[in-house]
C-alpha cells in the first residue's frame, strides 16, 4: 500500500512538472512603458507587420529595425515616433522570437519571418 501512494504522488509530481514545462515558450507580450527604447520596422505607416524588439536587426518584412522611443502604452497597443509620426503596434504579437529562454531581443510580430537576431520567428500559444 505504501508503495503505491508513493508511485501515485510520484506520477503526479511528474505530470504537473510535465505541464509547467509544456506551458514555456514564447508568450509574444511586450514590456516595454513610455520612455523605453524600443526597435520597430522601418516602413513607416503602411506596415502592418507591427515588429517590435530590444535590438537592432531586420524585421519579418526584410526592413531594418529603427531605434525609437515609446511615447505611451495605452488600450493594448505601443506608441511611438518615426520622422514626427506617431505610430503604434500591438502590445502582443502573433508571433514571438524563437531563440527560447536565453534570448533578451525582445522580438515580437505580427507576421511570420526572423526575429532581429536572425533566429525564425514562431506562433505564439493562445492564453
Amino acid at each position: 500500500m505504501k508503495k503505491s501512494a508513493i508511485l501515485i504522488i510520484s506520477l503526479l509530481f511528474v505530470l504537473i512538472a510535465g505541464f509547467a514545462i509544456a506551458d514555456k515558450g514564447p508568450k509574444g507580450q511586450s514590456g516595454v512603458k513610455a520612455g523605453d527604447s524600443i526597435y520597430v520596422c522601418g516602413c513607416g505607416a503602411g506596415c502592418d507587420c507591427g515588429s517590435i524588439a530590444n535590438k537592432e536587426g531586420t524585421c519579418g518584412c526584410g526592413k531594418d529595425l529603427v531605434k525609437t522611443s515609446v511615447t505611451k502604452v495605452e488600450k493594448g497597443k505601443i506608441y511611438y515616433k518615426i520622422d514626427g509620426k506617431e505610430l503604434s503596434a500591438p502590445v502582443k504579437g502573433k508571433y514571438a522570437c524563437g531563440c527560447g529562454d536565453g534570448c533578451n531581443c525582445g522580438s515580437i510580430s505580427q507576421k511570420p519571418g526572423k526575429c532581429g537576431c536572425g533566429k525564425d520567428m514562431v506562433k505564439v500559444k493562445k492564453q
